[in-house]
């Protein structure tokens, strides 16, 4: 782990990414758990109408609560996001909304669908201007979590790269099926609780694109030991699991459940989430 001490010296890029990783590591349960959890509540009790009118699909709430559960993954990339990186990730920003566009406008790659609710403001009235927010940290996600899982076996590109693409697809298995289920975005037709197999399709070709520009954007071994270092960088991903597995299971979509589990067994398998890590993680700090 990096050192908290402060030093007198200490640049001013460094005391802030100590600050930020000070507070995340305060709150981490708050942010991993709790959040999540209020999501999917919020979400739900919205889409049955329980909700009122200012409560319900409150975007601003929206936009709030995934930038707080996006955090963990922020902080904990910050120190290695240099000018390429920036410039990478920026393309990829600019290819979401490439694609997104491209998809309500002509239903292709992912089958005809369009936006329910307005998660936020929408460019062109069409797309959502937060859309990076909202897809790019599920390709970091998926491509971190690849690179801890197959550990010494990332090295090679022709392994490391289709498994994470197929971790993005799990999680956007997780995905569409509970943002349909909540009223997020609703398909003309679907067979896998209201998705086409054909919105898969899209995003193993969306995911393709963007998991190469991630794997293009990085150093991998500072990146590797980085994730290693930084205890917190996939809470986004626990986050994920806890409101989107949730809310699957709340509307008996089962086969989206267990991939959700799936991808917790994974994150389990890292070695950076058991029972002392998540009571370590507590409001007060409970140790064992």
């Amino acid at each position: 782990m990096d050192n908290p001490t402060r030093t007198a010296d200490e640049p001013t890029r460094a005391r802030l990414q100590r600050r930020l990783e000070e507070t995340i590591r305060n709150n981490r349960f708050t942010i991993a758990v709790i959040f999540p959890v209020v999501g999917a509540v919020t979400l739900v009790a919205s889409a049955e109408g329980l909700l009122p009118s200012p409560l319900a699909y409150n975007p601003l709430l929206i936009l709030f609560g995934t930038l707080v559960m996006r955090s963990p993954l922020l902080v904990g990339l910050l120190p290695r996001i240099g000018p390429w990186a920036l410039g990478c990730l920026g393309v990829l920003a600019a290819y979401t909304y490439a694609i997104e566009v491209v998809g309500v406008r002509t239903d292709w790659p992912y089958g005809a669908f369009e936006y329910t609710i307005q998660l936020g403001p929408m460019l062109f009235g069409e797309v959502p201007l937060a859309l990076p927010l909202f897809f790019v940290p599920l390709v970091l996600n998926a491509y971190l979590l690849t690179l801890l899982v197959l550990g010494d076996w990332s090295e090679r590109l022709f392994l490391r790269v289709p498994v994470a693409i197929a971790a993005v697809v799990a999680i956007d298995v997780v995905l569409d099926p509970a943002a349909v289920a909540v009223g997020f975005w609703t398909f003309e037709s679907g067979g896998f609780y209201g998705v086409p197999l054909s919105n898969y399709a899209g995003w193993v070709l969306s995911g393709t694109v963007a998991v190469l520009l991630v794997d293009l954007a990085f150093d991998r071994p500072g990146l590797l030991e980085r994730v290693r270092s930084c205890e917190f960088v996939l809470d986004d991903l626990v986050s994920f699991v806890l409101l989107w597995g949730s809310i699957n299971v709340l509307y008996g979509n089962w086969i989206a459940a267990a991939v959700a589990s799936a991808l917790c067994l994974g994150l389990f398998s890292t070695d950076r989430y058991d029972v002392d890590v998540l009571l370590s993680a507590l409001p007060g700090r409970i140790e064992r």
